[in-house]
């Protein structure tokens, strides 16, 4: 199953070094083929250096797809892990 979901990032700082590996960790818990689309650019969710290269800041919207049988969840987790607790 294919699921999408646009995203308002609110992480102090942006999706950068300790949140990105956040994020990253949560991605790779997934079966599901996870991608971030950032303006014109769309990466793998379970890289590294791809989520750190699209430089995500704070209040930027994000459009996140997972395609696989746990692509709601994984969705779900990912959209907490943008938000600040």
């Amino acid at each position: 199953m294919q699921c999408t979901k646009d995203v308002v990032v609110q992480v102090s700082g942006g999706l950068r070094h300790q949140a990105a590996a956040r994020f990253i960790q949560t991605a790779n818990r997934f079966e599901s083929v996870i991608r971030v689309t950032y303006g014109d650019n769309n990466v793998n969710a379970k890289s590294l250096l791809g989520v750190l290269s699209l430089a995500i800041g704070n209040g930027a919207q994000v459009t996140l797809t997972a395609d696989g049988p746990d692509a709601e969840e994984a969705l779900a987790d990912l959209e907490r892990d943008l938000s600040e607790a």
